[in-house]
């Protein structure tokens, strides 16, 4: 078996593995999320860790590793005799393709087709118990298995109801997920649910990089010999982590330091206590790896800086991380005010309610905690068209059932979704109780040899699942010097920016197509990074002559692209133009151009929607003569509500 890369050998990377062993001391503190891009040794870091876990004592023949000196005494494999026998402490890895089953377990097939009975298969919660749970990718993992996974982890056990089994068992472990923000975020409501957060990135310094280098080459050349090199290390990393699990309940958290936790966190207006909560247990830990034996003022700094980070960000577009400059305004402030409630409210009433307590006295120009006011841009950043005012996006579905990646929009065939039905010739996986139901009326017919179910090929039926897929929204946006332009700028940004906080959260990928001058670009490719989307969104120009047919057939182009590269991904084109062309080929109608160009996406059988931008007194109806050669609906601009395109997008297929 290949030896693990040394977490001591690891370079750099100080916050993660601080987090990381902080954790390993107090998994109570709720895990890591470990945010960067790809290639920075996150994966190696977390399986590094698992070596330096102190070895558990469990009950010999338990499933569900049970503690012998504090036996559960609801543990599905108990009653236990009082025995105990040592192994190393698991790190269990959850797949992105993991299914519901494999997660929480499920009826054992096996047992209960040969005996008739039924019997619960543990899955890889109880397998993580006392151990570590690694979930790679995990904003690409279902949602509902990050629900269940996160609900274990905050409760201590998993709770299973299902296909006639009810199984509570314990599942107390330290959760680390890794992620890519270029491949989509976590919606708010999961990053809060991990504890610690933590952003890595490749160092920029040479001597940094060249020592990574060396490091890993000597590993792949001698991987045996690279870890005895750096055993001694590992070892007294694992001996402090056992010394400090030791020392943990002896460390005092005095109530000035209760008060500054509470300050700061009321200063950074995180929602909830959790993260008051998830603070202190992370600067006990912390004085306990230092060996001191009361919470001091740093260690409640080291502990915000990797709690609040990830809760600081409750919009898309909001700069991650937590400002050191606030947040030590916001710590002086706390001491400050700790200070007062010990000796008592001052003349100038600066108390609990006064101004003194944590960032109300701000300027009333001043920025709120986590970034500039308003949309978050500073005025030289602001695009031509201010965005219309930002609003809650209605959810848009492309109508049907579809195939597509893993989401929480339109509905789609899933292995991992919820079961619908039992079916003899679609679906994955067997469906128990649909095969019994129709193996059960020949049973007496088929009962000659005393077996307790006798089954045959027609019995057979499998589990047809749904679930929510992912989709495509590619906005194709006139940005000519029309009159309009800029009110048409302004409406289209704001959608865009509606549709991205909620892609934020659905798993979308959002595109912008503009056309303008003599030809269209691609303003925003295709993405589920909301920060690469925001950035290139603050510099959409306008001007110039309109090539519609350009924007129609540039939109396509990226369409054909993106179904090549993710076919099970299901677009939405939203068209945001009033309808007039003034640029085409030498001796060709610009208006003929565009119709045809919009024959040749209805072809594809894209759903689409037309947004008509006219205004004035004469109205041509230039636009809803593209909508119909596109086969989409067509509503007028004053119409962009989350409604009205919501009705309009499930009007496109149902016609």
């Amino acid at each position: 078996m290949a030896a693990r890369f040394p977490f001591s050998a690891v370079v750099g990377h100080d916050d993660l593995r601080l987090a990381l062993l902080l954790n390993a001391v107090h998994p109570a503190i709720g895990g890591v999320l470990v945010r960067g891009e790809k290639g920075t040794a996150k994966s190696t870091i977390v399986r590094a860790l698992a070596a330096l876990l102190p070895e558990i004592g469990v009950v010999p023949g338990c499933r569900f590793a049970c503690d012998p000196a504090a036996v559960d005494p609801t543990c599905p494999d108990g009653p236990h005799q009082a025995a105990a026998e040592h192994r190393p402490a698991r790190l269990v890895e959850l797949p992105v393709g993991a299914t519901e089953d494999r997660l929480v377990g499920s009826l054992d097939l096996e047992r209960a087709l040969t005996e008739g009975v039924r019997a619960y298969q543990p899955g890889l919660l109880a397998a993580a118990h006392r151990g570590v749970l690694y979930v790679d990718e995990v904003n690409l993992l279902h949602d509902h298995l990050v629900d269940l996974l996160l609900d274990a982890a905050a409760m201590g056990r998993a709770h299973v109801e299902r296909e006639g089994v009810s199984i509570s068992h314990a599942a107390s472990f330290l959760l680390v997920g890794t992620m890519n923000p270029e491949e989509g975020e976590l919606r708010p409501q999961l990053l809060d649910r991990f504890g610690l957060a933590v952003q890595v990135a490749a160092a920029r310094e040479v001597s940094t990089r060249a020592e990574v280098v060396r490091r890993r080459l000597a590993y792949e050349a001698d991987q045996a010999g690279f870890a005895a090199t750096w055993g001694e290390a590992d070892a007294e990393l694992a001996d402090r982590i056992r010394q400090a699990r030791a020392a943990l309940p002896t460390v005092a958290l005095p109530d000035r330091e209760v008060r500054r936790i509470a300050a700061v966190c009321a200063a950074f207006e995180v929602d909830g206590m959790r993260a008051d909560l998830v603070v202190a247990r992370t600067a006990v830990a912390h004085a306990a790896w230092r060996r001191v034996e009361a919470v001091t003022e740093h260690d409640i700094e080291v502990a915000v800086g990797l709690a609040l980070p990830h809760r600081r960000r409750r919009d898309p577009f909001d700069e991650p991380g937590v400002e050191q400059e606030r947040m030590r305004e916001a710590m002086d402030q706390a001491s400050t005010q700790a200070d007062q409630d010990r000796d008592g409210p001052d003349d100038d009433g600066d108390g609990p309610d006064g101004d003194g307590g944590g960032m109300a006295n701000r300027g009333a120009g001043d920025s709120p905690p986590g970034g500039p006011p308003s949309d978050g841009r500073a005025p030289s950043e602001q695009p031509p068209a201010a965005p219309s005012p930002a609003f809650r996006a209605r959810l848009l579905r492309v109508p049907g059932i579809g195939e597509g990646a893993p989401g929480r929009r339109s509905r789609t065939r899933s292995d991992g979704g919820r079961m619908v039905r039992p079916s003899q010739v679609e679906g994955s996986g067997l469906h128990l109780f649909g095969t019994v139901a129709a193996a059960a009326p020949h049973q007496l017919a088929r009962r000659r040899d005393g077996a307790a179910l006798r089954l045959r090929g027609a019995d057979l039926r499998l589990a047809v699942r749904e679930g929510r897929e992912g989709n495509l929204v590619l906005f194709a946006v006139d940005a000519s010097g029309s009159m309009a332009a800029r009110q048409r700028m302004s409406a289209v940004s704001g959608a865009v920016l509606a549709l991205l906080r909620d892609a934020y959260q659905r798993r979308d990928k959002v595109g912008v197509v503009t056309f303008r001058g003599s030809a269209a670009e691609v303003t925003l490719p295709p993405t589920s990074s909301v920060d690469a989307a925001v950035a290139r969104l603050r510099g959409l120009r306008t001007g110039g002559r309109t090539p519609l047919a350009d924007g129609l057939l540039r939109a396509g182009r990226v369409l054909a692209a993106e179904r090549w590269r993710d076919p099970r991904r299901r677009p939405l084109l939203v068209v945001v133009t009033d309808g007039r062309a003034t640029a085409a080929g030498p001796g060709r109608d610009p208006v003929d151009d565009a119709l045809r160009a919009a024959g040749l996406l209805a072809a594809t059988g894209v759903a689409a929607v037309v947004v008509d931008c006219e205004h004035g007194p004469v109205r041509l109806g230039l636009a809803a003569r593209l909508a119909a050669a596109l086969g989409a609906a067509c509503l007028r601009l004053e119409e962009l509500s989350a409604e009205e395109m919501a009705g309009m997008v499930l009007a496109t297929r149902a016609a």
